[in-house]
């Protein structure tokens, strides 16, 4: 393991996570809001973090391996995380403990959304802004993440990407394509956050908050700058620009990269995790504003259809937005919503949950199992597209299923150790292992009286559901370290 070169990477990517803290420090000066001190302090700190983990590893150069890949993985959120960390817990009258510190800068990063703050709106400008920002740039970080690393590392099935995605996925080293593909996704994502921001602003919103939404929207995040989250604007405008842009951003961003390099649309057409997408979020349209009408939930059909709209994709994408309280929504509009964000956004997407195309895969192995019952020497093949998926990924795509599920149970249970009642430990692994942020009961609304221990649990599970399961995972096989 050439630990050397993973703390010089590390000490990089402080120092440059450093620098998104002027841009807090500047809101703070231009709102003279009280919160410039904490955040230049925290910048200090960053930077010298950065600097101390880079300076005496500064020459180690070494060409990284698949396993240094995990474990840069790894520590690039946690690291980040911790750091992103310092400015909520800096000396000041907005002050948050450790646990708590720790907790919502786990959430923004991991874009999971959820949070232990009240008076949102009382915050200063500053505060509301960096949150935002934290969400934006995990978005980005998740992207990368998907599209140009976790195919190389074989993720649960993700190596299907190999061959179809660009950047570096014909070796088993990090190489410098990686950089490469990660800046051309930057262009595509800054320019759907741009029309996003602008959208929201048309819709109605200030510019502080057009902004700061556009960052949480594109990252599927769900942070916003009130406490009534997208309902604080009542507009149905406003609703329809957040609907459409989760929507946008819960594609697979391989996707837009083809559009972009190749000019041509085609690709978005000829999908077929993208297809799945659309009919699931159609579907979960459709039922949602059917049931709120027949049970007269609103005053008129509009506001049926707006409310159970954006709840409906903002739930399922995992962004967590909402204009009600969908946790009393009449029968079974909670457990559906909840449920629907196991599926989540597309692989490549900012969206959490176990992704579109694993769970496509995973009916179409079922099909197929159905059918050996029925004939059992027969030959079915499992398809992607038009073409046949070799067997070793859809048994990871199984496998990764099974640790999903065994590490929510696992999470489930420790929740509930840490005194949740079982239906809020179910919500509240539903939301932080999806990476969703709203869950049920207890922590509908937000985990401020969750207790230290269940917080600790919850930041476990958002880095769990944030790192695909078995990049976390693979880190506590005894294979990893001895190889």
């Amino acid at each position: 393991m050439q630990v050397r070169s993973i703390l010089r990477i590390l000490g990089l990517l402080v120092a440059l996570f450093s620098i998104t803290i002027l841009p807090p420090i500047a809101i703070a000066l231009t709102y003279d809001d009280g919160g410039a001190g904490a955040f230049f302090f925290a910048f200090l700190l960053s930077l010298f973090i950065g600097f101390i983990l880079w300076y005496p590893n500064k020459n180690q150069k070494n060409e990284l391996k698949t396993r240094e890949g995990f474990v840069i993985v790894v520590m690039f959120w946690v690291v980040l995380a911790s750091v992103g960390a310092i400015p909520f817990w800096m000396p000041d009258e907005f002050t948050l403990s450790f646990t708590d510190s720790m907790f919502e800068a786990f959430s923004g990063l991991t874009t999971t959304g959820a949070t232990v703050l009240t008076g949102i709106d009382e915050l200063p400008h500053s505060y509301r802004f960096y949150r935002q920002q934290l969400q934006w740039f995990g978005g980005m970080g998740i992207i990368v993440l998907a599209v140009a690393i976790l195919p190389l590392l074989g993720i649960g099935g993700m190596q299907l990407y190999r061959a179809e995605t660009p950047g570096p996925m014909k070796d088993n080293k990090m190489t410098p394509r990686i950089a490469d593909t990660a800046k051309h996704l930057w262009y595509i994502y800054l320019g759907i956050t741009t029309a996003c921001a602008l959208a929201y602003w048309v819709a109605g919103m200030d510019a502080f908050d057009a902004v700061g939404h556009a960052m949480s929207t594109v990252a599927i995040g769900g942070f916003s700058t009130h406490d009534a989250s997208l309902g604080y604007y009542e507009s149905g405008w406003v609703n329809l620009v957040a609907i459409i842009f989760l929507l946008i951003a819960g594609v697979n961003f391989a996707l837009h990269f083809g559009a972009v390099r190749g000019k041509t649309v085609k690709g978005y057409f000829y999908d077929p995790e993208l297809r799945a997408f659309i009919l699931i979020q159609f579907v979960l349209i459709l039922v949602c504003t059917v049931t709120l009408v027949l049970f007269q939930w609103h005053d008129d059909l509009w506001a049926s259809v707006s409310h159970g709209a954006l709840q409906a994709v903002s739930i399922a994408t995992t962004a967590g937005f909402t204009t009600d309280n969908y946790s009393v929504w009449p029968v079974f509009l909670p457990v559906l919503l909840i449920f629907a964000s196991f599926i989540g956004g597309s692989a490549g997407s900012t969206g959490g949950g176990l992704k579109v195309i694993r769970v496509l895969l995973l009916f179409r192995q079922g099909v197929r199992e159905l059918n050996r019952l029925v004939h059992p020497r027969g030959v079915f093949v499992v398809k992607y597209g038009n073409r046949p998926l070799p067997d070793r990924v859809v048994q990871a795509v199984w496998g990764f299923f099974a640790a999903y599920a065994l590490v929510f149970v696992c999470i489930m249970l420790a929740f509930i150790a840490s005194g949740l009642d079982d239906y809020s430990a179910f919500g509240a692994t539903a939301a932080t292992l999806n990476n969703l942020g709203p869950g049920l009961g207890a922590v509908a609304a937000n985990f401020q009286d969750v207790s230290n221990m269940g917080k600790w649990v919850a930041i476990l599970a958002m880095l769990f559901g944030r790192l695909e399961v078995f990049t976390l995972l693979v880190l506590f096989t005894p294979t990893f370290w001895r190889g």
